[in-house]
């Protein structure tokens, strides 16, 4: 962080007359920070849309993360989590009520990712920093103010670990993966929200890597907006179409992935396509160990959970958030992705 943006800070936490550290102590009577704090921790929480299977596990770690803090210091840590039920105007007026009310920080599941310049303006306005996080924000707008930041992982790997875990497949057992013997592999891909860059990249990697060593043919593509009854709904179509030509289902998330083992179980089948999923939610593991998941990519909801944190103490203490978290470029933690299937669970 540079001169003015410990400067920036400073001047925040003096106005609000103190400073918190969350995930270890409360920083209290710094030099140059006003008086001592006597309210209560409060961090604003705004979410796309809380029934998101990933979204709500990292709500619960940051929960967790709350309560540790509250036990090793004896203060009141308020999370007030809202959910902007996918509407961008919602969060806004969320968003709105958390600077309104003089909170100490402000992380941002956004819903629109090309709507976050106007937040960020009201966050730099009343110097509270601003963490988005899951859902990437274009790089200029973030680059408008150095009190704003962004954890996630890279769209592109967990496309890439997808379409891997495919290829692997394959190269151990050809005749496993493609039930009909032509030499290719016909697949289908059940994609998130239109135009989220999360669609975009997993959906593009994916395929390029799986396509690298493996001859494949898509059959169908839609969107199912990470949503299970979607997903399944779509499925459920592609069944009716294809049947069994369907041989392998690339998801761009969990959910979707699930609500695809649940239209072939509606239907039927006997035998499951490969399906892959993203997150490694907790139904997705319990679908890999029975069986019918065979693959998905570990989205770190607890290190997310972690990393707002961190970097949130870093900033309070008016230190440079890079000695505290790997930050990159001023404004980026990249949280790594990791690659789930049933051998790599029993290894664990």
């Amino acid at each position: 962080m540079n001169r003015r943006s410990k400067s920036c800070f400073s001047r925040s936490l003096a106005k609000r007359g103190g400073a918190v550290l969350l995930g270890g102590a409360l920083l209290l009577g710094q030099s140059g920070c006003g008086s001592q704090r006597t309210t209560d921790v409060r961090i604003g929480v705004a979410l796309y849309q809380q029934n998101d299977t990933f979204i709500s596990t990292v709500v619960e770690n940051l929960e967790l993360q709350a309560r540790a803090w509250e036990e090793e210091t004896s203060r009141k840590l308020t999370l007030n989590i809202t959910d902007g039920g996918n509407s961008q105007s919602t969060q806004n007026d969320q968003v709105d009520r958390f600077l309104d009310r003089d909170y100490d920080a402000i992380c941002v599941n956004i819903v629109d990712r090309t709507a976050a310049a106007v937040l960020i303006d009201k966050a730099e306005a009343a110097n509270v920093p601003i963490i988005f996080f899951n859902r990437q924000p274009v790089q200029e707008d973030l680059d408008r103010w150095e009190g704003a930041y962004y954890v996630g992982a890279r769209a592109e790997q967990s496309g890439e670990i997808q379409g891997q875990i495919v290829a692997d497949a394959w190269k151990a057992d050809p005749a496993a993966v493609d039930r009909n013997g032509d030499g290719v592999l016909q697949y289908v891909m059940l994609e998130g929200e239109p135009g989220h860059q999360d669609t975009l990249l997993r959906t593009e990697y994916s395929v390029n890597t799986l396509t690298e060593t493996v001859p494949a043919e898509k059959l169908a593509s839609d969107t199912a907006n990470w949503d299970r009854t979607q997903a399944s709904a779509r499925m459920t179509e592609w069944i009716k179409r294809y049947g069994e030509e369907i041989e392998v289902v690339f998801a761009n998330n969990d959910d979707m992935a699930l609500g695809a083992i649940d239209a072939c179980r509606a239907a039927g089948m006997t035998e499951l396509p490969f399906i892959v999923g993203v997150d490694a939610t907790p139904p997705a593991l319990e679908a890999i160990e029975a069986g019918t998941l065979k693959g998905t990519v570990l989205n770190d909801a607890e290190g997310m959970a972690e990393a707002m944190f961190a970097l949130i103490r870093a900033l309070a203490a008016g230190e440079d958030p890079a000695q505290s978290v790997e930050l990159e470029e001023g404004h980026y933690i990249w949280m790594p992705y990791r690659r789930v299937t049933a051998e790599t669970i029993a290894s664990e």
